[in-house]
């Protein structure tokens, strides 16, 4: 894949771009990072934007549990286990041959109910939003009503006659898909090449409109685009630049300090967090970091995770070019086993939002992915999609006492009190012949 004159000469003076074309495993540290009360504040949305977002799923918690009585146990809120990860940290201090201080632990949005992935987040809420908007507006809702009603044939009748559309790799597709079809409205799917068979399955299974195409994510994106345009009732989620999506993610913070408060775990300047986010276009991860931020302030590192092949993130937030360069523009092909990372371009808006937020990006190699997903299954017995594992080499590259960033940070001293938090992003809802498939090809990189 060519690359023009003018990338070109960036490059050869950019050893980082230099080892992003070669798809080199990489660690970027931000040097826009700043301190949190400077960089909320400059923010265009704030935790009170967070708190209502979290008010409008509780409010929409009866019509949950109606539809998805798994959410029951939880009162009808989409939330995720958290869970201590000993035996793999044991694994990986073999694998790496390296000490990795602190605990570490699992957050499974993998298990997240309805979609099966961090997805069911963002995706889940903006429906939410859509719906309660048409709702109010067609007068058939009030805010003090159970929205268990939202079931009413009435509201479904109401909600028939729009549209929701969204481009997608797959599981965004999935959350927008069951519950748009679960409300009742009109779904419209368009699906990269990088979208597994069974998700589009799933998904018509469910009355879902599939679009196919041969190109990647961003020409899926494109094209829904251009369907919503042309008609009228019709709302598009735009993965890339809504700030719906993103509020959505962002609820995970205080849902974390819950847990960690239950939990026992301990996040202050003695006992720092170090969280790992898998990261496709950008918004689930920048809404959970903005959400963490919120919670836990400058004690909270936060580190997206890329696979060596699509590095959008990393390339738009490193060159300040943001959505106006492409994985492709450097001649990396964007061709990834983790499908729901495979994207060529990143979100401008998640890129600028998260500038002085984000702690950094590192990428991770297909085969790691495999690899480490064998290792997983074999020490905590889970099994995740290929994409969920880019968290979890982010210990490693944060456990080296020579690491730039902890001594900048003043952190070489306080690892052995840190927690690292692994963000599990999907797998849960694979089927066992692909997630079969998946360790088969993983275990035979061990030989």
């Amino acid at each position: 894949m060519p690359i023009s004159l003018e990338l070109s000469s960036r490059v050869e003076k950019d050893t980082l771009l230099q080892a992003l074309v070669k798809t080199e495993p990489t660690l970027w540290l931000n040097p826009d990072l700043k301190p949190i009360e400077e960089s909320l504040s400059s923010r265009c949305l704030h935790q009170v934007d967070s708190d209502d977002a979290a008010a409008r799923l509780q409010r929409f918690a009866p019509f949950i549990v109606q539809q998805f009585p798994e959410t029951a146990a939880a009162g009808g809120l989409i939330e995720s286990p958290l869970r201590f990860a000993p035996k793999l940290k044991d694994v990986l201090e073999r694998y790496y041959d390296q000490t990795l201080p602190g605990n570490l632990l699992l957050k499974c949005d993998s298990h997240l109910p309805i979609s099966g992935s961090i997805k069911a987040r963002g995706g889940i809420y903006e429906v939410l939003k859509y719906a309660e908007s048409v709702a109010l507006d067609a007068g058939l809702l009030n805010k003090k009503q159970c929205y268990s009603r939202l079931a009413d044939p009435e509201l479904r009748a109401l909600f028939s006659r729009y549209s929701i559309v969204v481009g997608s790799t797959g599981n965004l597709g999935l959350s927008i898909g069951i519950m748009g079809a679960a409300l009742g409205f009109r779904v419209t799917v368009h699906m990269s090449a990088d979208a597994r068979a069974w998700k589009k399955k799933l998904l018509r299974e469910k009355g879902v409109e599939v679009v196919e195409y041969a190109d990647d994510y961003s020409r899926a994106v494109e094209e829904g685009r251009k369907q919503a345009l042309s008609q009228t009732k019709t709302h598009f989620v735009d993965d890339e630049n809504s700030t719906d999506l993103f509020l959505g993610y962002s609820v995970a913070g205080h849902r974390l300090r819950e847990q960690f408060d239950s939990q026992g775990i301990v996040v202050n300047e003695q006992n720092p967090l170090f969280v790992y986010l898998p990261c496709g276009v950008g918004g689930g991860p920048g809404g959970v970091a903005f959400g963490l931020k919120q919670q836990f302030g400058d004690n909270v590192h936060c580190f997206f995770a890329e696979p060596t092949h699509s590095p959008c993130m990393l390339l738009g937030m490193h060159t300040k070019l943001h959505d106006q360069i492409t994985v492709q523009d450097i001649g990396i092909d964007n061709l990834t086993c983790a499908d729901g990372l495979a994207v060529g371009r990143a979100s401008a808006f998640i890129g600028q939002f998260m500038a002085p937020l984000l702690s950094g990006i590192y990428t991770v190699a297909d085969e790691e992915l495999l690899r480490l997903l064998v290792l997983l299954e074999q020490s905590e017995g889970i099994t995740l999609e290929p994409s969920a594992l880019a968290g979890v080499s982010g210990i490693s590259y944060l456990s080296r006492p020579d690491n730039a960033y902890l001594q900048q940070h003043g952190l070489v001293d306080k690892m052995s009190k840190a927690s690292h938090l692994i963000w599990a992003t999907g797998g849960s809802m694979v089927p066992d012949t692909e997630l079969n498939a998946y360790l088969d090809k993983g275990r035979s990189l061990f030989f």
